[in-house]
């Protein structure tokens, strides 16, 4: 066990119970305590406010096969096109074959999903997809839509507890598995929570890398956690990287990346480069809707032999009242920083996006620590392969939270953890040497993190690349754990550091391309 606190010297720590302790409030933490008996008390901590996950700032839809002429198999076999034939089969199949289900539960809670004229669900297709099977709402809000309707449902159920601003920091275990979790609370005081189920629904891992469409929260909080705690993580190697960022004209970095959705592709879109010349029709047979790999490493092949700093995705042959209407979110974004999109190209490139891999889980969401549990994109149910299929990862949030939940109400355990020994946690380091790293430091540090996964652990590797910042960040960790600074910014760049190195390492080890991990010679 490694920890990231240490224990106050007169181990003066506020101590609380619940039955389940589900770690954030976006799409899978939400669902996950939603479908949770009644009769368990559950504590929802969240390290922000609920529009900071990744989930409200979903913008593509979710994937299901509802419409007639689709099936469960059709819906499986591009899952595992799409990831590279390295899905896992039991939960793949899990995936497509409760997802009809969960869409249908979520349209009786009243979830406001867009409708055609015959008030039928409106389907689109995205990247992967050979059949239109992808439902929406808010046109390209559906993240914040769901949300906004299960978010107040979960609150106000009697048995569920809300913590907001509070940020798990490390996992508890003892000889029968998971017994209690340190939580940084509002207050910035530590508290220890007893219980035998946590749930881990952090989300994304953005802040590892420069430029990510992932909010600044997304730190791998959930992930890092876990590794110290032991557990197995799976595929963090498979780090994708959407096609279609919209490429930030001024340069700065550090900030979120706006999205502009692969659904845009669905309904047409094209992607060319400066001269207007399109250049997917011969990379896939499906053009612009190839697997999200494919169509990131086109663009950043196309970039690299035009010097451009970006291609441009056209949709000027749709008319204006339908992109307002069908991509409200886009048309303003892009209309706030000069681009009209029913007439100007947008300028697009890769950003960091999502994590194929994560904590290693069954097909009920539990880790390889019994009553650990992992939800959404914190965890590797298998599902994803070695590149998502669009628009499966809301569904993944969905299926596998409600079969956490069902999983946590069945289990045998005993619900409240024995007293937790606080003789065994770890102490503050005061040796001579020991290093105090102040808020300049730790950002100094953070940066440079996400310059060297950038440059080295991005789209495209090289091992030699991979290597050397294996080695830069592993003198980085070993600073900040031979040091301690109880702060949420020292937590949160200790978390970063133990995620991007798992990852490189992950990356070095395997050795052969597939899917989202793209490795070229060291020579180019």
């Amino acid at each position: 066990m490694r920890y990231a606190f240490k224990l106050p010297a007169d181990g003066d720590f506020s101590q609380v119970e619940t039955d389940v302790l589900v770690v954030g409030a976006g799409l899978a933490g939400l669902y996950t305590a939603m479908n949770i008996d009644r009769t368990k008390s559950v504590t929802i901590l969240s390290k922000e406010s609920i529009d900071l996950s990744s989930s409200w700032l979903a913008q593509g839809g979710i994937a299901a096969a509802i419409k007639t002429g689709d099936t469960p198999e059709f819906h499986y076999d591009d899952t595992q096109v799409a990831g590279a034939d390295l899905c896992d089969p039991k939960a793949t199949q899990v995936l497509v074959e409760e997802g009809p289900a969960a869409i249908e539960d979520l349209r009786k809670l009243a979830v406001p999903f867009d409708l055609n004229a015959e008030g039928d669900l409106m389907v689109t297709r995205e990247g992967g997809h050979h059949q239109n099977r992808i439902v929406h709402a808010g046109g390209d809000a559906t993240g914040r839509e769901t949300v906004k309707v299960l978010s107040p449902l979960v609150m106000a159920q009697p048995n569920v507890t809300g913590a907001e601003q509070s940020m798990l920091v490390d996992i508890l275990t003892d000889a029968d598995g998971v017994c209690g979790a340190v939580i940084r609370s509002k207050n910035d005081d530590y508290v220890i929570c007893k219980t035998r189920s946590i749930v881990i629904a952090t989300g994304g891992i953005g802040q590892v890398f420069l430029i990510s469409t992932n909010p600044y929260v997304a730190t791998g909080d959930g992930l890092a956690a876990a590794i110290r705690a032991g557990a197995e993580t799976k595929d963090l190697e498979f780090v994708q990287f959407h096609p279609t960022g919209l490429f930030d004209r001024t340069g700065t970095y550090g900030t979120r990346a706006f999205l502009i959705s692969e659904a845009m592709r669905g309904e047409g879109a094209l992607l060319k480069n400066r001269a207007g010349e399109r250049f997917m029709a011969n990379q896939h047979e499906l053009a612009e809707l190839a697997p999200r790999d494919i169509v990131a490493r086109a663009i950043l092949s196309e970039i690299n032999r035009t010097g451009d700093t970006s291609v441009f995705l056209d949709v000027t042959h749709l008319t204006r009242e339908f992109l307002e209407s069908r991509f409200p979110t886009i048309f303003n974004e892009c209309l706030s920083r000069g681009i009209d999109i029913s007439k100007d190209w947008i300028p697009v490139a890769p950003v960091h996006h999502y994590m194929m891999g994560g904590i290693r889980t069954d097909i009920d969401a539990e880790s390889t620590i019994p009553g650990l549990y992992a939800v959404g994109e914190a965890a590797c149910t298998g599902v994803h392969g070695a590149n998502r299929l669009a628009s499966n990862s809301m569904l993944e949030c969905l299926v596998f939270g409600r079969r956490a939940a069902m999983h946590i109400n069945a289990e045998s355990r005993e619900r409240k953890a024995e007293s937790i020994n606080l003789d065994a946690l770890p102490k503050p380091v005061s040796a001579p040497g020991s290093v105090k790293l102040d808020n300049k430091a730790l950002d100094e540090i953070r940066h440079n993190i996400q310059l060297l996964m950038h440059a080295n652990v991005g789209a495209v590797k090289t091992l030699d690349g991979m290597e050397n910042t294996s080695g830069i960040i592993t003198a980085m960790l070993m600073t900040l754990e031979s040091g301690y600074d109880p702060s949420r910014k020292y937590l949160e760049v200790l978390n970063i550091a133990t995620v991007a190195l798992a990852i490189t390492n992950a990356s070095i080890e395997r050795k052969e391309s597939v899917g989202s991990h793209y490795v070229i010679s060291n020579q180019g």
